[in-house]
Formats: C-alpha cells, structure tokens, sequence
C-alpha cells in the first residue's frame, strides 16, 4: 500500500497543510537504494506550530537493508544536534521505543522524536538496527522497514513533545488496525 493513501489528511485535530519545508535525506542514489516510498506532511491543528512528518519506507528484499538516521541527515545539513535519548509513547496497549533529539540551526529548534521498525523489531541505535537485519536474516526474514519522524519548531521543548506524542498516537489510531503494524510492531 502507498503510504500517501494509508495516512488521512486529517489525524486527530491536526490537518494536512502542506508537503514540503522539511528536513529529508538526499534525493540522489542512495536514496533512491534504499527507500521505495518517501512521504513529507506538515499537519496543523490551528493553534500549536505545525507537525512536520517524515516516512521514509525500505521494502528492499536483499537482505542489506539500510536506514538513514535523523541524527545523521541533520548534522549533514548543517544542524547541531543535542543528546540522543530514549523516548517511550504509550499507543493504546503497545509503547513505541523512540529516541528524541532537537536540532538547532540558525536560531530555531527542532524538536524531533523517530524510530524505526525493521520487520518485527523495533531497533533504537544504529547498532541495534545493524544487529536487528543480520537476526532475521540468519532467520531467513528479509524484513521491510520504516522510518517515522516526527518534529516541530518550537521554543517550549515540552510543549512540543507533548504535540509530537499526541499527534502520533493520533496518527497511528488513524490507520486501520490491521495496518497498523507498517508503522509498529
């Protein structure tokens, strides 16, 4: 399924503004290698700072599945990037392991959260992503994955998370059940 037709132009609160404005990795070779669909929304609810969204979805079948990091994408933009930490989101009954992270460039904080599923994984470090591939390869999945971003430009970091959290479990409530684990496992 295309990714632009699984999400609604509206989630919760928050409506579909525009497509462009945000961060996103190279439009050259490797991405084009490694991702089969990338999908850029920003999404406002008519009060917060708009929601930028970002998947970016490898169905590569040949067992070497990569995925670019947003710690990464935004320090090769020129952003300086704090603190990688963990981040938990309760989504109905399942908790979504993120990371979070801001991003400062020019004066103006982006306040990101991401993850990433690898089949039926949920790795949060780079490392943890290679060692994710290489298990279910010896277990003959050749898995599929995702990257879901979602940030904000906000001055009030907490304010910002709690837009972020809400929105993605808005956004996940949005998709049919059955469909839910493009995004989760």
């Amino acid at each position: 399924m295309k990714l632009e037709d699984l999400l609604p132009k509206q989630i919760g609160p928050w409506e579909f503004v525009a497509s462009s404005g945000l961060v996103v990795p190279p439009d050259d070779q490797l991405r084009a290698n490694l991702y089969s669909q990338v999908l850029t929304r920003q999404y406002w609810d008519g009060k917060s700072p708009p929601i930028m969204l970002l998947l970016a979805q490898s169905s590569s079948q040949t067992g070497f599945l990569q995925v670019h990091r947003p710690e990464t994408c935004y320090t090769a933009g020129g952003y300086r990037i704090s603190t990688l930490t963990p981040h938990r989101i309760q989504v109905g009954a399942k908790a979504v392991s993120a990371n979070v992270m801001d991003a400062e460039l020019d004066g103006k904080t982006e306040h990101v959260i991401y993850w990433t599923r690898i089949g039926n994984l949920m790795p949060q470090s780079w490392k943890q992503q290679k060692v994710a591939v290489a298990e279910q390869n010896l277990l003959g999945i050749i898995p599929d994955a995702i990257l879901v971003r979602v940030s904000t430009v906000n001055n009030d970091a907490d304010a910002a998370r709690a837009s972020i959290d809400g929105f993605i479990r808005a956004m996940i409530a949005s998709v049919p059940k059955k469909m839910q684990s493009v995004f989760v496992v």
